[in-house]
């Protein structure tokens, strides 16, 4: 692998730039590129079946433009594709999402843990894995939240409406008495100051996110004999929505000195993904 080749992060939508956002903190130089598939967001609802066709798609255009580390920034893709992408592309390396299940386990006080995710996370082998391994003598409650996902895509970070859909998600669980909520979809990473402002400091929430870069950074230097690139890497982002509305997600969501000005359009056509360039 060569110090250019880009790190690829895809997502259903703008969720999976808390991830991109935090590879970027983490490794300055590398140059990036960013896929997010809003013709067909949210995944959470979908068949894993079909979340597979999608992801296998996806990478197929990400190889194509030069990206040998791939990284599924969204709980629903890894759920449903990341065993099947590494078998099936054993040339490329890929670091997928998990919740953070298991600093959860470690930190709680009440041994009551909480996460909130899409349907598909919690169908998918990899959350079962989870509780299997780290979750003995644990509670782990479980809540899917619909909506969540669509109001992020919309910018609805701090409305009425959000809040209530937010009440709903967690109150069965504050309930409960849980000291710990893992954050099991990375839309939810942006709703985060209202998640707490519900939950209250007697709540850890846990994102993966930081951990996840960190994975890239460690895929990275057992790829490369030298040392991480220099400088600041390029950055560049598609959409297979519309262009003009992501370049609005994103300046709603990132800080300008953050932004992205290169954001491009992809297309699928009769199952593939391309772009005109």
């Amino acid at each position: 692998m060569s110090q250019k080749d880009p790190v690829a992060i895809f997502d259903s939508g703008v969720g999976g730039v808390s991830v991109w956002r935090e590879i970027v903190r983490q490794l300055p130089g590398e140059d990036t590129l960013y896929l997010a598939d809003q013709a067909h967001v949210p995944y959470g609802s979908r068949a894993l079946e079909e979340v597979r066709s999608f992801a296998e798609a996806i990478v197929r255009f990400l190889i194509e433009k030069g990206a040998r580390v791939i990284v599924l920034a969204c709980n629903t893709a890894s759920a449903a594709a990341l065993h099947h992408l590494r078998r099936t592309f054993p040339q490329v390396s890929f670091v997928g999402m998990e919740p953070a299940l298991k600093p959860a386990v470690e930190r709680t006080r009440n041994g009551t843990v909480g996460v909130i995710a899409t349907h598909a996370t919690f169908q998918g082998e990899l959350f079962s894995s989870l509780v299997a391994r780290y979750a003995g003598g644990v509670r782990v409650l479980t809540r899917v939240c619909p909506g969540l996902v669509e109001a992020v895509e919309a910018g609805h970070l701090d409305t009425p409406a959000t809040e209530n859909l937010l009440r709903q998600c967690l109150t069965p669980l504050l309930e409960a008495g849980i000291d710990q909520l893992v954050l099991g979809c990375t839309h939810y990473h942006f709703l985060r100051p209202l998640i707490e402002r519900i939950a209250g400091e007697s709540v850890a929430v846990l994102d993966p996110a930081p951990a996840v870069a960190r994975q890239t950074g460690r895929v990275l230097a057992q790829l490369r004999d030298s040392a991480p690139s220099d400088g600041c890497g390029r950055h560049i982002f598609y959409t297979s929505g519309d262009r003009d509305t992501f370049a609005a997600q994103l300046a709603l969501l990132l800080p300008a000195t953050e932004r992205p000005s290169d954001v491009r359009a992809a297309y699928w056509r009769e199952g593939r993904l391309e772009s005109d360039e």
